[in-house]
């Protein structure tokens, strides 16, 4: 279904899962290259833009937080911008229906100073929009680590594998979402996309330094969590070899006194085998092997 805002010239179409009565729209009424409309209907695996002389066609990827299991899944917005118009295609990020339907109500929320009435003001409070709600996202992660910081040695050791491991996937996330969209920015606020309204230079810079902003976060969490995790492995290497050495410990006092009772209990003639107090000689010489054994580590500061 398409759903439309008209700002006297300009309009903002929306169409949410399109159909393919939505999509003959898109060709019967613009001027799209037959591709661009064809990756309206599947999902682009890379945020890219295509530079018509007419109209931009636009890919971005933005992260939405599944509640389920707290893991990071890419949401995609497809965007045809153009002088007069700017249509936001698919399964478009919530926060792009969001802006629509406040759009309808209030089309204030659309005017900035000057550029109110132009494509590049809506497709600036679009991307502003998805910018805020994923610093947001960003924000939780960071609020993520610092939990898995202050919890590192009191939580059970599965708990912070598992936070720890989720928290990489969704850097890895974003590191796969943020880094083809950064160059694509940089085009805007170079000049290589000029668009189609005077004065948007600093419009497009103000999105690219927000987006530079959450890249070096994201960047910088990458290296806490790869510090987190080293120094988890660390604990726990730790643990293991101190568990090893008291079994060590255990398994080398105890080995000299089962071989002792092993042989006395077997059916053969052995000294003392006769003697009437042979059971208390043998626990003395346990006792005596087993005192020696615990000076011998405490000297070597072995426990």
């Amino acid at each position: 279904m398409v759903d439309t805002i008209s700002f006297g010239t300009l309009k903002w179409h929306h169409i949410t899962d399109p159909t393919i009565e939505d999509l003959d729209f898109l060709r019967d009424n613009f001027h799209f290259h037959p591709l661009d409309i064809d990756d309206c209907s599947s999902f682009v695996q890379r945020p890219k833009i295509d530079i018509y002389d007419d109209y931009y066609f636009l890919v971005l990827h933005f992260p939405l937080l599944d509640k389920r299991n707290n893991i990071l899944k890419t949401e995609e917005t497809k965007i045809f911008w153009g002088h007069d118009y700017l249509i936001t295609v698919g399964n478009s990020h919530y926060v792009v229906q969001d802006l629509f339907n406040l759009a309808k109500l209030d089309k204030t929320e659309l005017e900035e100073d000057d550029l109110r009435g132009t494509s590049d003001i809506i497709l600036y409070k679009v991307l502003e929009r998805m910018m805020k709600e994923t610093f947001l996202l960003v924000e939780l992660m960071g609020s993520e680590i610092e939990n898995i910081n202050h919890e590192l040695f009191s939580r059970k050791p599965e708990k912070i594998i598992e936070q720890i491991s989720r928290v990489r996937k969704n850097i890895i996330q974003l590191n796969t979402m943020f880094k083809p969209q950064l160059r694509l920015f940089h085009q805007f606020e170079s000049g290589d996309i000029r668009g189609f309204a005077e004065d948007m230079e600093d419009y497009w810079g103000n999105i690219l330094d927000f987006y530079q902003k959450m890249w070096d976060m994201v960047d910088d969490y990458g290296e806490l969590v790869a510090g987190l995790s080293s120094t988890f492995d660390s604990l726990m290497a730790n643990k293991t070899n101190e568990i090893m050495r008291i079994l060590t410990i255990i398994s080398t006092i105890v080995l000299p006194l089962t071989f002792i009772t092993g042989l006395y209990g077997m059916n053969v003639d052995l000294p003392l085998g006769g003697h009437p107090h042979a059971f208390s000689i043998i626990l003395c010489i346990c006792a005596v092997l087993l005192i020696v054994l615990l000076i011998w580590f405490i000297r070597k500061r072995w426990i």
